[in-house]
């Protein structure tokens, strides 16, 4: 069992709790996980009566991930329509993301819903926008929806390579707000929120202190110390032309 299965296997095991529509059950699933990962031989206990056939295990021959319900799923990622595909039931939605479509920006920090790290933007047909915690979400949530990853934000050629990146990327960039790079992309995401929401809603200079702390809270880094994300959104903010409600 290859040790991406054995990820995918334990993440479709804890987001089934929440799916028990799945036709493998999660104490056959742990059965079977453990089985399977184990690298110790294990030797057969002798039958009490020597000429009796030995009786097979009833999850004999049964691979992960075969035997779990599949539901279509589309949506729209990155401008581009998806589906519709054959997804596990209570796959979630990081999953979805890095091992159907590639799309790795999006980090796996908890996967529990508490760093922010792996959130994307999900877009509203009234306009408006939202982050959504992928690790602790099933991909068939985003059913029919609008999604943005990392890999929108940046302009790119026709080869697909970048060739500016957006007016957050490039603060974050001049203000040295990122060290190791993981929460980034979460960071980015909610920046985007915060700045597509001002350009509705401008904000007044005396709250945008507030404002930006309250866009950016939930998200936990390790390295910086979180001054230099605050002062690169405050920097985008101010010289971004009406952002702020009541400036000269």
């Amino acid at each position: 069992m290859t040790g991406l299965t054995q990820h995918t296997a334990r993440r479709l095991e804890a987001a089934l709790t929440a799916h028990p529509e799945s036709t493998t059950t999660l104490a056959s699933m742990t059965s079977l996980s453990n089985r399977t990962i184990s690298t110790t031989p294990t030797t057969p206990t002798p039958s009490a009566d020597a000429g009796a056939a030995t009786t097979a295990r009833p999850d004999a021959g049964i691979r992960p991930l075969r035997s779990f319900q599949l539901k279509p799923l589309s949506m729209t990622v990155n401008g581009r329509k998806i589906g519709p595909v054959e997804v596990p039931a209570g796959l979630p939605m990081i999953d979805f993301l890095h091992e159907y479509l590639d799309l790795t920006g999006s980090r796996l920090g908890c996967g529990q819903g508490i760093c922010h790290a792996c959130v994307v933007i999900l877009d509203h047909a009234d306009g408006t926008s939202d982050e959504i915690r992928t690790c602790i979400t099933g991909a068939h949530f985003f059913d029919g929806k609008r999604v943005r990853t990392i890999e929108a934000h940046a302009t790119r050629n026709a080869a697909g390579e970048v060739v500016e990146m957006s007016p957050i990327q490039q603060k974050f960039l001049a203000h040295f707000s990122f060290q190791c790079g993981y929460c980034t992309p979460g960071f980015v995401n909610a920046a985007t929120v915060l700045i597509e929401r001002l350009k509705r809603e401008p904000v007044a200079s005396a709250e945008i202190e507030s404002t930006i702390l309250d866009a950016l809270n939930d998200h936990i880094c390790r390295c910086t110390g979180y001054v230099r994300y605050y002062e690169a959104v405050k920097d985008v903010i101010l010289t971004t032309p009406g952002l702020v409600r009541d400036a000269a």
